[in-house]
Formats: C-alpha cells, structure tokens, sequence
C-alpha cells in the first residue's frame, strides 16, 4: 500500500467537504491517502443526515461562520481551533470498516503523544454508547456530547471525534483534533430550547477537552502536523509520498 500525504492548509467548509469526496472517489486501489486541513472562515458542518434547520442560519451568517454538510454521520461541529484530519483508503480482506476506525485512531494517538510528553494519556475510548436512544436527546444535536469506541480522550474527555463513510469500496474517515475551546460556542448557533442552553453547554465543557487546555500553551500546528504524520508512518509502517501544490492541485481539476 502506497500512502500518500496532502496539506491544504486553509480552506473553505464547501471546499474541505467536496475535496475530501473527490479523493474518496478517484482513490486507486493500491494506495491511501492522508490530509491534513484547516477552516477558513469557521465552519459548522452537520452530519449527512442532520437537517440545517437544527441551526441558527441567521445567526452564524452575522458572526460570518459557514455552514455545510459532511459526506459522513455524526452531529453538528463548530470548526475553528483544530486541526482536521482525512483519510482515504480502500477496503480489502484484510481490513474492515471498523477495523481502519481503529487503526487510523491508533494512529492518531501516536502523533499526539508525540507533540508533547504530557499527552501520553491520550487514550482510545473502549466503550460504545448507545446512539439510538442517544439521537432521541436534544443533546444530540451536538456531535461532541458523546464519545464512540476507539475516539481519542484525554482523562476521560474527549479530544478527537471522528466519522466514517463508505464509498463503495472505499473507507473516509475524518475528523477534528481539538486545539483550543471555541469549538464550545457551537451551542450558541444551534435551534434549541432556551432552558436547556445552560445546561448544554456545562455539559460539552465537562465531556471535552483541548490540546491548549492541557498543555496550558498555545499549539505549534506545524509541529502538530509533523507529530501525525510520523505517528501515521509509525503506526502504519511507511514512509509517505507527499503531494506538492501543483499535484493538489491537478487532483481538484
């Protein structure tokens, strides 16, 4: 398998989506991929199945957030201090849908602890909730109320939440590792009940965490990115191939 790595840096939500797909789709068997990006302007994406009326349209409009839809499940996420990971890969005998949601966490954890020492408690959650009587909550709405099996955590809170698609026989997966707190604000932009805002929002701040919150130290993303890639090459085995900007950009033509 040969494994490729793409940095696109900041992008717009409509972007980051659509480019993600258009990998998916033009993925060749023998090989997988590894993006690393950015938002610009912040972003609240809702999952495939999430209706854009559980947002407050108006609102991040005024406060100049995008919104979009993800190709993956999951709940609305405000994306603004993270970084944001994808991979691509096909499936085969060998490796299951679920199995790649391990691994490529299992990844992730190595390239985290290899930031800083003091993320060596960077876990992988063993517990899987029960998402049909949770989607019946209104805390639902937000995609970081709950952690499934194999998200990263730190002490207990989550600190990576990650989704899963199937394309065919392709997997993508991608997902945010938090860096700073805004990520908390998404309660403000979302269409629920005012005597719950309160609530909700103590809850998202004791069920999450951040690198900054940690390591009490604003985030190096450079070396945040370089920590992943060699937790990835680590993890997997491999050296990667990285893709320049001229080939980045022959792959969205």
């Amino acid at each position: 398998m040969k494994w490729r790595f793409i940095n696109t840096g900041f992008n717009t939500g409509q972007f980051n989506m659509e480019y993600d797909i258009k990998l998916a789709h033009e993925i060749k068997s023998d090989e997988a991929v590894f993006r690393l990006y950015r938002w610009y302007p912040y972003c609240i994406s809702l999952g495939a199945n999430q209706e854009f009326n559980s947002v407050n349209t108006t609102k991040a409009k005024a406060d100049n957030i995008d919104i979009v839809k993800r190709p993956t499940g999951g709940r609305a996420i405000l994306h603004s201090e993270e970084l944001t990971y994808s991979v691509i890969l096909p499936i085969d005998a060998n490796l299951s849908a679920r199995g790649a949601y391990e691994e490529i966490n299992q990844a992730l954890q190595i390239g985290i602890r290899n930031y800083n020492s003091k993320l060596s408690e960077v876990s992988l959650e063993s517990i899987q909730p029960d998402f049909k009587g949770f989607y019946k909550e209104e805390r639902s709405a937000v995609c970081f109320a709950v952690s499934a099996k194999s998200e990263l955590k730190f002490k207990n809170k989550k600190l990576v939440g990650s989704a899963q698609r199937k394309l065919g026989k392709t997997i993508l997966q991608h997902g945010s590792i938090l860096c700073g707190d805004y990520h908390l604000k998404i309660i403000d932009y979302l269409n629920i009940e005012t005597e719950n805002i309160v609530s909700l929002k103590n809850e998202i701040s004791n069920t999450t965490t951040d690198l900054d919150s940690i390591l009490n130290e604003e985030i190096d993303y450079s070396k945040l990115e370089e920590s992943l890639l060699k937790g990835f090459e680590e993890h997997f085995n491999t050296k990667f191939e990285n893709i320049t900007v001229t080939e980045k950009e022959d792959i969205l033509l």
